[in-house]
């Protein structure tokens, strides 16, 4: 789904406009980012969680020349499903 389906659901699931839904979503989007870059984790109960995760630096090789390379440490964003969507999942 993108993020204009997205707007377009909400629009018509909560009967508002596009223009409100287009802000909702946007600040959620927003609040989801800044949670995640000064707590580290975004949790929504039963839905799932949002952490950020540390990765070390390592040796990789570049595919195409076989050249080692060294890959920088660097944290990426990981999310854990909750139970509520697991379940929906796999029934």
């Amino acid at each position: 789904m993108k993020k204009s389906e997205l707007i377009k659901k909400v629009t018509e699931k909560a009967n508002v406009s596009r223009k409100i839904a287009t802000d909702v979503v946007n600040t959620f989007i927003n609040i989801v980012k800044e949670t995640i870059t000064q707590e580290w984790e975004f949790s929504l109960r039963w839905f799932g969680t949002f952490k950020v995760s540390k990765r070390k630096a390592r040796t990789g090789r570049n595919p195409k020349t076989g050249e080692t390379i060294k890959i920088p440490a660097r944290r990426s964003v990981r999310f854990k499903a909750g139970s509520d969507l697991k379940k929906a999942i796999n029934s």
